[in-house]
């Protein structure tokens, strides 16, 4: 089988050559096609319609539209492609099964016990319990009822700017204001502020955050506003949709104890931040601390449709109450992704790579960050990084003008990324060569130096 330890310049990007915007984007063959898409298919994300481009193929770090424009790719397809584009070693995994063995239901199979092996291996304590689903909110929602499951409670609290998915028990854990929902929040679903360090709530008198406070309010919240009966906590390590939002070390040691105290189960999903995206296979394992529940996905198959579940050995035998297993689940495709794209990151040290990726983009963000009025904050854990634009410093109220402006500038240099209101959001893969997420970067650099010429500051 070809890896890309054998083939070593597969994912090599030539910056003579890339960015090579040949037309300005979107161009009109991207125009045309999307003009001819969305005649039917309704519904885009943000990203799409701020920058409607229509893609055809891509390699490594670099995409192609249908123009013959190359992008160096800062997005990973919405943090996905953590390995790159078609890396080698995973597409042929996926042939293979795709004229092998495309779908035998839950039936076992070869390729899904090597996976479970796999997994037991690389996951940290007795995480060795496994459900596999099609997307991050399908392990999201069977998540949740193993907490229930495994407790016999019915609450869940989960916090502020998480996101979790698109069903309407997910939905319930995150902010739901859509009139598909009738606004109107799942029975026994709770939300409570989390520590943001760039944003607190309750500050010590240096300034610092308060995070003994976050508790002493979770604390009052379960007593007042719950009925006691509370089976969870769910939450992202490090927010997505929310900005790249990273929390103070101690948060997560201190609400582990303060779960295991109560006899909460916390589950951690890691749908956008498992699998190498942080410089660990789970991002959980930054802080030492080992969840009871966690959802995995996006970077797992590195692009086809795979997700899991995985829980501590002591809850395992829940998945047996919840009517567990689903349609595409475990598929033998699907299980040959998520096991070469394991196999992947450790042949190529690419928790390592990921970890010093992170560290080279804070170096480089905090440049920016003294060099420019609107950049109030940046972050980085790995490859998931993260620039928050204010129209002040000192008051870091929100320029969300200027996180529209900048991403489509950027876009039309020949950076394919991804916006979130005034936050700009960066999942470049961890393949990437220093040369190129340097490039990347500096093209951020200009289109927020002429995003402030233009607003005037």
């Amino acid at each position: 089988m070809t890896t890309a330890t054998q083939e070593k310049n597969w994912a090599h990007v030539d910056l003579t050559k890339v960015p090579n915007m040949r037309v300005p984007a979107p161009g009109p063959k991207s125009k045309a096609l999307h003009a001819r898409c969305t005649k039917y298919f309704k519904g885009l994300s943000g990203q799409v319609k701020l920058f409607p481009v229509s893609f055809e193929s891509g390699s490594g770090c670099v995409l192609r539209d249908v123009d013959g424009n190359e992008y160096i790719d800062f997005s990973s397809g919405i943090y996905v492609t953590t390995l790159g584009h078609c890396h080698p070693k995973v597409s042929e995994a996926i042939a293979k099964y795709a004229n092998q063995l495309m779908n035998a239901h839950d039936f076992t199979t070869e390729i899904k016990t090597r996976l479970c092996e796999k997994l037991a291996d690389v996951l940290p304590g007795d995480l060795n319990g496994f459900q596999f689903y099609d997307a991050g909110t399908a392990a999201v929602e069977a998540g949740m009822r193993v907490l229930r499951a495994a407790t016999g409670k019915n609450e869940l609290i989960s916090c502020f700017y998480d996101f979790h998915g698109k069903t309407y028990g997910a939905v319930s854990l995150a902010e739901i204001r859509s009139p598909v929902y009738g606004r109107v929040r799942a029975p026994g679903m709770h939300m409570v502020p989390r520590p943001n360090p760039y944003r607190p709530m309750w500050s010590k008198t240096d300034g610092t955050i308060d995070t003994d406070k976050y508790l002493e309010f979770y604390d009052e919240y379960i007593n007042r506003a719950t009925v006691n009966d509370v089976a969870g906590f769910v939450l992202e390590p490090i927010q997505g949709w929310g900005g790249s939002v990273i929390p103070p070390d101690d948060f997560f040691p201190k609400l582990r104890k303060f779960c295991d105290e109560r006899k909460i189960l916390l589950m951690a999903d890691e749908v956008l931040t498992s699998w190498a995206r942080t410089g660990k296979f789970l991002c959980m394992e930054h802080w030492g601390v080992l969840p009871d529940v966690v959802s995995i996905g996006k970077g797992f198959g590195n692009g086809f449709p795979v997700t899991c579940v995985a829980v501590r050995d002591q809850f395992k035998e829940s998945f047996e109450k919840i009517s567990a297993s689903s349609s595409y689940g475990g598929n033998p495709m699907a299980c040959a992704a998520a096991l070469a794209s394991t196999e992947v990151i450790e042949e190529e040290n690419l928790l390592e790579r990921s970890t010093h990726l992170g560290e080279l983009a804070m170096k480089r963000m905090e440049k920016m960050k003294a060099e420019h009025k609107i950049v109030g904050d940046v972050r980085a854990k790995g490859c998931l990084m993260g620039i928050e634009l204010v129209k002040d410093k000192k008051t870091k109220e929100p320029l969300n003008k200027a996180g529209e402006m900048v991403y489509q500038k950027a876009f039309a240099k020949g950076l394919a990324w991804i916006p979130a209101g005034h936050i700009l959001r960066m999942s470049p893969p961890v393949i990437m060569e220093d040369d190129v997420l340097m490039k990347g970067l500096d093209m951020i650099d200009e289109a927020i130096g002429e995003t402030e010429k233009e607003l005037g500051y």
